[in-house]
């Protein structure tokens, strides 16, 4: 007699649902003690059962797990809906092993209780015996499962569908000067609106967009002293047919716009070893005397008429290089040049400002204390080399160019002013100065006289009205941002507020704080977007400021007050020892807060790290947007990654929308006691060879808490929040209405196979928008240039890039009667992308005459 050998297939699959069972058991009976769902406990009685009844080879562990599996899909679909990436960490590992249940290799290792293996699949009645009733009941489970899949792939219920009117009532001239072929500052003028003129690019010839020239900087990160955050975030200038730009490591380069050769190059040759956070520079600024003679300032009646006057600005007051207070910088051999009838300006990491002449890339003699840079160093207290330096271009008016400066954040309580100043943009001598703890003494300081120190500073770029007479200033918080128990009136004031000040005095002309004592680093990150608005019939010179709480505000600029509705709405409460929270936080009209997290909003690759990531949820402390931090640990939501960050939105003068790219990302704040002022308690044993000069950031010395910050991620380092992360969306800025918003950017370059998923993924950098009705984009994770339609939010065109694209586009006209459109392709060190050093244009196919 044969025996046939008997398939070990049912046993071992049977031990492999024991252990997932084990595991679900476990972690689900945690859940339910946390106050959460009962499923994955239920579901590990179910995959135990059927694991138990495969080791016994029996067929009604087919029907078992078929149960559980219709079961999952019905538990899926009511917490998920048709959302496919949702239903995929659900379902996924469950449809993977029904389809072996299904395969002949296991099925004939099966038998009824009672029966001998390989004994007869149907009975005398011929109906089928209980392993094909087992197979055909799974075999629908499965089916309905595919069905489910697939509906889900045409919906998306984070979408909206919208189409943008072709016009929304003119708002006149650009009145700033600047011929429309050019980009004259970051962005492109001085109100900052990321909108180019140009109308050659079209929905409908976008997508024929190809590859114009690319050059290589030669500047990339990896140098010793480099910080993670060193970025190469430029969006160049174009002034005539030369490009300006800047790099990381603060070299300053001239290229011909046509071509792309370069013309000139300058190493402001920085100093020392410097404990910089970031080292980046985001553009250059520029000044014209041919176009600009004198400052404008204006007063604002109580009607909200505007009074306009010129006045020339005094240079009275001695140069801020001769009343440098204990500076760090010493005296630096440039080249220079005798006359700028024209300037661009340069911030630098060791704390200059370097004014240069565009022609031959030579600073200017005349500027500072005579050899074309100033020391911002001057008056500050607790000069640490590295610690104050901008990150940002400057404001430059017509007399004025106004300088801010980044502190360094969660280092301690000991660090330099966030004074505002503003200095002759010929002379360089210091004209105001404005220091948030004395905000009504804007005269000059005295020689040896010291700004506050630890004072809200501005780091992101501000906007200016010259017509108005007002310098809008987005402004930051005083370390440590997670705890503010001894903060003064003035610092509650002014954090994380927009400040509008006078460009004549430097006075405060109004004041709009978008969080009140602010304990998430939800500074006010991103440029104001100046934009006059038609309200009710009548024009209104507006102000947008987008936020990382994803609020974007829109007030009258003439007084701060708000055009779209502004509501104080009560938060959580609770704050650590010694500090407080602020009763209610303002919302906007126009907001793109995300909705409050739940446990079904729990991702992962699997059951078995979203099973992990509701956990965690469960044991953190989290009652909602603003829940304050806590030495148990806060979720922060939206993170203070924030949902708009230093590239700001776009907006059309014309059609009064606003493009903007909000990003949804999670993050876990702790409070960590401090026993002393010494003790590292976040970064000790974390310090890489040879960067013991970078700053400990997050100790917050001289605090009674450090900070543990972390984004809120799964076992296996994936975001514990379903997708979409990132998003494209165009609002009406009279309404506050959402157009449509779409999913963007796909997970090519950020999972281990370079698979093209469309998840919607988190982005760094900003958008801008032409009159031709396309938005351009390219800041996403994924390594891509990025074109739109602004009507609807198709996706017209895109390109592959050599490296991340963490920077803001621009777009110009070239010598050759093209529209270009220009990015800067080199990566993010925090963001993990691919470094590099290219600029690359695009531009329509050359047509033959």
């Amino acid at each position: 007699m044969t025996h046939r050998r008997r398939s070990i297939a049912p046993p071992l699959t049977g031990a492999v649902l024991l252990v997932m069972a084990l595991l679900m058991g476990v972690g689900g009976a945690q859940l339910i003690a946390l106050g959460g769902s009962w499923y994955y406990a239920l579901a590990a009685l179910g995959l135990a059962a059927s694991g138990v009844g495969l080791v016994l080879r029996r067929r009604w562990a087919l029907w078992i797990y078929a149960v559980v599996l219709a079961a999952s899909l019905a538990w899926s679909l009511w917490e998920a809906g048709l959302d496919w990436w949702p239903l995929a960490a659900r379902l996924g590992v469950l449809f993977v092993i029904g389809i072996w249940l299904l395969t002949p290799w296991l099925r004939r290792g099966l038998h009824a209780a009672g029966e001998p293996a390989g004994s007869a699949r149907h009975d005398a009645a011929g109906r089928p015996a209980i392993s094909a009733r087992g197979s055909l009941a799974l075999t629908v489970a499965m089916a309905l499962v595919s069905m489910v899949s697939v509906a889900s792939w045409f919906s998306d219920p984070h979408a909206i569908k919208g189409t943008v009117p072709i016009t929304a009532g003119s708002t006149g001239a650009d009145a700033s000067g600047v011929p429309p072929g050019e980009w004259h500052a970051y962005g492109r003028t001085g109100y900052g609106q990321r909108y180019s003129p140009l109308t050659q690019i079209t929905p409908a010839n976008a997508g024929q967009l190809e590859l114009a020239w690319t050059y290589h900087t030669g500047d990339v990160r990896g140098l010793p002293g480099d910080p993670e955050e060193t970025t190469f975030e430029v969006t160049p200038l174009k002034i005539g047919n030369r490009l300006f730009l800047c790099t990381p490591h603060q070299s300053i380069i001239a290229l011909n716009a046509t071509t792309g050769e370069e013309i000139w190059r300058l190493d402001p040759k920085i100093q020392g070893e410097l404990a910089l956070q970031h080292l980046t520079c985001r553009g250059l600024s520029y000044h014209n005397d041919a176009s600009a003679s004198a400052a404008v300032s204006a007063t604002v009646a109580d009607d909200g008429t505007i009074n306009a006057t010129t006045s020339t600005v005094s240079t009275t007051t001695p140069s801020a290089q001769q009343t440098a207070s204990g500076a760090p910088i010493a005296a630096i051999d440039l080249p220079t040049t005798a006359e700028c009838p024209s300037r661009l300006f340069m911030p630098t990491a060791d704390g200059r400002l370097i004014a240069i002449n565009p022609d031959d890339g030579k600073v200017c003699a005349d500027f500072g204390g005579g050899d074309g840079q100033i020391d911002l160093w001057a008056n500050m207290p607790y000069v640490n080399p590295g610690s104050y330096y901008s990150t940002s271009p400057v404001v430059v008016t017509a007399s004025l160019v106004i300088v801010a400066g980044t502190v360094l954040d969660n280092v301690s309580t000991t660090e330099a002013s966030g004074v505002i100043r503003a200095f002759d943009v010929h002379t360089g001598a210091l004209v105001w100065n404005w220091d948030s703890a004395k905000p009504e003494q804007t005269a000059p300081i005295a020689a040896e006289g010291l700004y506050t120190p630890n004072s809200p500073n501005s780091w992101a770029p501000s906007s200016v009205d010259e017509a108005l007479g007002m310098v809008y200033v987005p402004m930051g918080n005083q370390p440590p941002d997670q705890w503010g128990g001894n903060r003064s009136a003035n610092v509650e004031r002014y954090s994380s507020a927009v400040v509008a000040l006078d460009l004549a005095t430097g006075r405060e002309r109004w004041v709009f704080q978008t969080v009140h004592h602010d304990l998430w680093d939800y500074d006010v990150p991103a440029q104001p977007s100046l934009i006059d608005l038609t309200v009710g019939g009548q024009r209104i010179p507006a102000l947008v400021q987008p936020t990382k709480q994803g609020e974007v505000f829109v007030l009258d600029r003439r007084t701060g007050e708000p055009i779209l509705p502004v509501t104080e709405t009560a938060v959580p409460q609770g704050a650590a020892a010694g500090d407080h929270t602020a009763p209610t936080q303002p919302v906007s009209a126009l907001s793109y807060d995300p909705p409050p997290l739940r446990g079904r909003d729990m991702w992962g690759a699997t059951l078995f790290d979203q099973l992990a990531c509701r956990i965690d949820l469960r044991k953190l402390r989290y009652e909602g947007r603003y829940t304050p931090p806590s030495t148990q640990g806060t979720l922060v939501y939206p993170g203070n990654f924030g949902v708009f960050n230093w590239g700001g939105v776009a907006v059309d003068p014309e059609r009064q929308i606003t493009f903007t790219t909000p990003t949804r990302l999670a993050f876990v704040s702790r409070l960590i006691p401090r026993e002393n002022a010494t003790e590292l308690y976040v970064n000790d044993g974390k310090t890489p060879p040879g960067s013991e000069a970078l700053p400990a950031l997050n100790e917050n010395f001289g605090a009674p808490f450090a900070i543990s910050l972390a984004p809120f991620v799964s076992r296996l380092g994936l975001p514990c929040q379903a997708p979409p992360w990132g998003f494209v969306a165009v609002s009406d800025l009279t309404t506050g209405k959402r157009i449509w918003q779409h999913r963007n950017g796909t997970v090519r370059d950020s999972s281990p196979l370079p698979l093209p998923f469309r998840m919607g993924v988190p982005n760094l950098g900003g958008p801008i928008m032409t009159a031709g009705g396309v938005a351009f984009l390219s800041s996403t994770l994924d390594y891509y240039m990025r074109a739109y339609d602004v009507s609807t939010g198709a996706l017209l065109w895109q390109s592959r890039l050599p490296a991340g694209g963490q920077a803001t586009p621009m777009s110009y006209l070239g010598e050759d009667g093209r529209q270009y459109v220009v990015v800067a392709a080199g990566g993010h060190g925090s963001l993990g992308t691919k470094t590099g050093d290219s600029v690359i244009a695009y531009a329509l196919p050359a047509t033959s005459e």
